[in-house]
């Protein structure tokens, strides 16, 4: 495929492959067969004349060995950085390694600058030899990389290559691939159109007793009155999802199968679903309120997610990395038996009349807060248990609350479908789901990143507004 295609007009002549022009060896950390290592590198080929440098150091899991290769070269080698003082000097290269806090890094000035896979791609060449504390053998491996890499011609990458070699079968898949596209998309908005259309005609069904509803809920009732509020703009929010059903229903087929279409259906789906579970939120706010006929119901619906959770405990602490032996876990199993009684005490005595609903509804919001707490104290004992340092401790911490936030979920209810979840926001209550949703994330990337799937590109506090081409990954 080269030979033909350096035989077309404009295609450029083969770039002659150098050794570098100087190595540089700074093994700080003594680690190195400089004998063995030495030779080898200085029998490598780059693509450009470039200067190579080796630095090793014996430094910890926390520290940024970005940082830490910046600090070293400002405090005795200013000849590995920029006249300005703010990138890596033209034609260098470096392989930095970290054998204690198993680290690797490669740094390199603005001409030689690769792209971030690039980068990933020299550590990942290195990452099996250095797990096996083969350090030369390693760092041998990365520069090798390295040089392959570093001012690659177009002609030489492997993108060029494949699409040379596949672009008249992949012409023939992207068109097929088109069509899955279009088909699957298809099918998907088919689906949220009728998720919506069954909330709507819920909501379009029931949309006098809502009504009714509504007209008879205590405004005087601290709860009653903020379930009013979301009323107050029902109806309008109504005509919206009218306004979207209209809009969907009137689509071909063939236009479902445009991603802009799956979204409007999403939004159609979404808006009726959060009308209908508003309904119902309001019918059971004028129940339980007012004593209803069905006010066991809707108390009923109100305990729901409360007994979900405290049902999921155990099997949270019994997972692995649960923690289920420690102090939190303790905390947490007492809770749950206390709160089981507290239910039945709430029901009883609402049944009999000796506390209001609005008195059972705090009693159980109180509940509900206590848990949340209780669950990111054990957050944290899982977390210790599980991170091995700061670095992996901070990561798990983000994606904890990331879960909590929401932010783990591209659309999610703008509210529990509770009168609690009503009145408070979401987030108020750290529910087993959620935990279990930001540990299993947080264990995810604290992985990737031992296995090396995590990259570092700054250059941490010290760094100032140093911009260097070059990042780090455990191994």
């Amino acid at each position: 495929m080269l030979a033909l295609a350096a035989l077309l007009p404009g295609f450029p002549a083969a770039a002659e492959a150098v050794p570098p022009v100087t190595v540089q060896i700074e093994d700080t950390a003594g680690v190195l067969d400089r004998n063995t290592l030495l030779p080898a590198l200085e029998d490598i080929k780059f693509h450009e004349p470039t200067r190579v440098v080796v630095y090793t150091y014996n430094g910890s899991a926390e520290d940024n060995l970005n940082e830490e290769v910046l600090r070293f070269a400002r405090a005795g080698h200013p000849e590995w950085i920029s006249p300005d003082g703010q990138k890596w000097a033209d034609g260098l290269f470096i392989f930095a390694l970290d054998p204690v806090g198993r680290h690797v890094g490669t740094y390199m000035g603005e001409d030689r600058k690769v792209s971030l896979q690039q980068r990933d791609a020299i550590q990942d060449a290195a990452r099996e030899l250095l797990r096996e504390a083969q350090w030369t053998e390693g760092t041998i491996a990365g520069v090798r990389r390295a040089a392959e890499l570093i001012n690659q011609p177009w002609y030489q990458s492997a993108a060029f290559l494949i699409t040379a070699w596949l672009t008249a079968g992949t012409a023939a898949l992207g068109a097929a691939a088109w069509l899955i596209v279009r088909a699957v998309t298809r099918s998907a908005s088919r689906k949220e159109i009728e998720r919506g259309d069954q909330s709507y005609a819920n909501v379009s069904m029931d949309l006098e007793v809502t009504e009714l509803n509504a007209g008879t809920i205590p405004g005087s009732s601290r709860y009653g009155g903020q379930v009013l509020e979301k009323h107050r703009t029902f109806l309008n929010r109504y005509d919206l999802a009218s306004g979207l059903a209209n809009r969907v229903h009137a689509l071909s087929k063939g236009s479902l199968g445009m991603r802009r279409n799956l979204r409007l259906a999403r939004d159609y789906a979404d808006a009726a679903s959060e009308l209908d579970a508003l309904d119902d939120v309001i019918a059971d706010s004028n129940a339980l309120l007012n004593r209803g006929s069905t006010w066991q119901t809707a108390w009923d619906r109100q305990l729901a997610p409360f007994r979900s959770d405290l049902a999921g405990l155990e099997q949270l602490l019994n997972r692995r990395h649960g923690q289920g032996g420690s102090a939190t876990a303790a905390a947490l199993r007492s809770f749950r038996a206390q709160s089981l009684r507290d239910i039945e005490r709430w029901t009883v005595d609402l049944a009999e009349e000796r506390i209001s609903p609005e008195r059972a509804l705090d009693g159980l919001y109180e509940a509900r807060t206590r848990l949340a707490g209780l669950l990111e104290n054990h957050a944290g004992t899982v977390i210790e248990g599980y991170a091995k340092n700061k670095r992996e401790a901070e990561l798990m911490r983000k994606e904890m609350e990331a879960a909590q936030d929401g932010l783990n979920h591209k659309r999610r209810p703008s509210y529990e479908p509770s009168i609690l979840g009503t009145v408070y926001p979401s987030y108020q209550f750290f529910s087993v789901a959620t935990f279990n949703s930001g540990f299993n994330t947080g264990v995810s990337s604290v992985s990737s990143a031992r296995s090396g799937g995590g990259s570092t590109t700054g250059y941490g506090s010290s760094g100032g507004s140093f911009s260097g081409s070059g990042s780090s990954s455990s191994f």
